[in-house]
């Protein structure tokens, strides 16, 4: 006998549960499923209709789709969770019993993905700095689990707050939120940025992520550009030769003022004597 039973179910969801037999050559008489000890299903292939269903709350039997080997239940609720038992009679007169049970856990599974909660809109980052974020998944049952990822890699526990839950609500459906914290060190931007990813997963039946790009910090990012203007000029010194005219027109004021200064006083002395200590100090 094989029982083919989902361990977690989602919430408004149909299951389908299996139970698959061999009496080895012997009629069968029924097959009967209980719920937690409580019978709903019973199937007699001797009687007409074959099938009845029996009022168990967080069971609804869909009749059109069950048989012999299966029943699909519609609509699973968490009233739904429980042990499942499938136990199958043989025609008499040894009226050969088997049976077999498992387990089945519905789950309410939030309504979006977690989120990433603290300063997430500075999206840049420098060696040194303190990141810190929370990671929050909306109301479930169980609890979602939360697990932080930077660059592909699992954080360690040393760098991880919490998890906190808050109230359950009437449902027994909680929020849970996990928190993030460590300094950034320079192995975090090996590709340039670095990507901090939050996970929230409910056993096998629920997985959802969301990511944060960090880019790292680089000191030219913040730096005003400065535009250098530099005159073009024709090849020489042609400012220089411009304050060399003008001093020349000055000097030669100067000279023939004091030649004709010298003249005045017979001192003999050329314009050449005036001018010459003059073209040294410019030259």
């Amino acid at each position: 006998m094989e029982l083919v039973i989902p361990p977690h179910a989602i919430r408004g969801q149909n299951v389908r549960l299996d139970c698959n037999f061999n009496l080895d050559n012997v009629n069968l008489y029924s097959v009967k499923w209980y719920k937690d000890g409580n019978e709903f299903y019973r199937y007699l292939p001797g009687e007409q209709p074959p099938v009845q269903v029996f009022t168990l709350p967080g069971v609804t039997v869909d009749i059109h789709n069950s048989t012999e080997r299966s029943v699909v239940l519609q609509s699973v609720n968490l009233m739904s969770s429980g042990r499942y038992r499938c136990e199958v009679s043989g025609e008499a007169p040894a009226f050969q019993t088997v049976s077999e049970h498992s387990d089945m856990q519905v789950v309410a599974v939030p309504e979006e993905g977690p989120k990433i909660t603290g300063r997430t809109n500075r999206y840049r980052y420098q060696v040194s700095d303190v990141v810190r974020f929370n990671c929050t998944s909306s109301k479930s049952k169980p609890v979602a689990t939360l697990s932080w990822f930077i660059n592909g890699d699992p954080v360690d526990q040393q760098l991880l707050r919490g998890p906190y839950l808050e109230e359950q609500d009437r449902d027994g459906l909680q929020n849970v939120t996990l928190g993030l914290e460590f300094r950034i060190k320079q192995k975090h931007f090996k590709r340039g940025d670095m990507k901090i990813k939050c996970l929230a997963n409910i056993a096998t039946v629920y997985w959802k992520s969301n990511e944060l790009s960090i880019e790292g910090y680089r000191p030219e990012q913040n730096k005003v550009p400065v535009m250098e203007s530099r005159e073009t000029r024709p090849q020489g010194h042609t400012h220089a030769e411009h304050i060399l005219v003008r001093l020349f027109s000055d000097l030669f004021s100067v000279a023939a003022s004091a030649n004709a200064a010298q003249s005045r006083l017979h001192c003999g002395l050329p314009m050449l004597l005036v001018v010459a200590p003059l073209l040294r100090l410019l030259l």
